[in-house]
């Protein structure tokens, strides 16, 4: 496969170890770029156009016989191409069993502002959330219930984390983020006269009975600590899913698409 005229080897190589850094957040940030790992991922960052900046690629590694034309694609899109030998590959890889494709891509920051919302909004909020899977789950479960936006308040974790990206099977690319201030958004939403449903435990209104039809963002908390004090204080209407076990709670990605995919039903039915 003659794609490129550097092939690398050596696990000591700058770009080996420039890529390995790039795992963690402050090199990511500085550099302002993120890794895209995968077939389906880098797929989707081309359908969205993205312009990848690089892509590395071991034929040893590959699961199909697609990879050659989504190389050449992403390299007539000006993306500067590196073969690895499988080892080095491996060392640069975050999945247990790799698939050969891992890209630098450009992060981006958009604004509340930026947004271009329907007339009928339908957003998500989540708020602090902290674990790079959860929050990629998320994403997809935006992007399947329609969103039309994804706003990560006070965000632990960021969207660019390579876990994001890989949980979120390239959401990422498809769904508009926003990430700002839970005071910003709060505001955001009022002025607008978007209604906010918070999802707590604490809530005598069952998700289920509770209007989502309308303008709406529903906000999700944290693993640990749920919704903070000022969303449970500044939510339009708090709500709740019922409980039948000793858990008190599900997983918040769990949690997510359960009252997403209700707030589908009755938009769906209200048409």
């Amino acid at each position: 496969m003659d794609l490129t005229t550097e092939k690398i080897s050596s696990l000591q190589n700058p770009r080996v170890k420039h890529l390995v850094r790039l795992r963690d957040r402050r090199p990511r940030d500085e550099a302002g770029v993120f890794l895209v790992e995968g077939y389906r991922e880098i797929r989707r960052a081309l359908e969205k156009g993205v312009a990848l900046q690089e892509v590395y690629f071991s034929p040893e590694w590959f699961l199909g016989e697609n990879e050659p034309a989504l190389l050449e694609e992403a390299r007539r899109r000006g993306a500067a191409l590196f073969e690895l030998s499988k080892d080095a590959f491996a060392k640069v890889a975050y999945r247990e069993r790799p698939d050969g494709l891992l890209a630098v891509a450009p992060q981006w920051r958009r604004s509340l502002a930026e947004l271009t919302l329907p007339a009928v909004p339908f957003l998500l909020v989540v708020e602090s959330i902290e674990k790079p899977g959860n929050l990629g789950t998320i994403l997809r479960s935006a992007d399947a219930a329609g969103c039309d936006a994804l706003i990560v308040c006070d965000p632990i974790t960021d969207l660019f984390n390579p876990n994001v990206v890989r949980a979120s099977t390239g959401v990422l690319f498809s769904v508009p983020c926003v990430v700002a201030s839970s005071e910003e958004v709060q505001a955001w939403l009022h002025t607008r006269g978007i209604r906010s449903i918070a999802t707590t435990p604490a809530a005598t209104t069952l998700y289920t009975d509770a209007d989502l039809t309308g303008p709406l963002a529903v906000v999700m908390g944290s693993e640990q600590y749920g919704l903070s004090e000022f969303w449970l204080k500044h939510a339009d209407l708090p709500v709740r899913i019922p409980m039948a076990g000793q858990a008190d709670s599900l997983n918040v990605a769990m949690a997510t698409i359960i009252t997403l995919f209700e707030a589908v039903r009755q938009r769906t039915a209200h048409r």
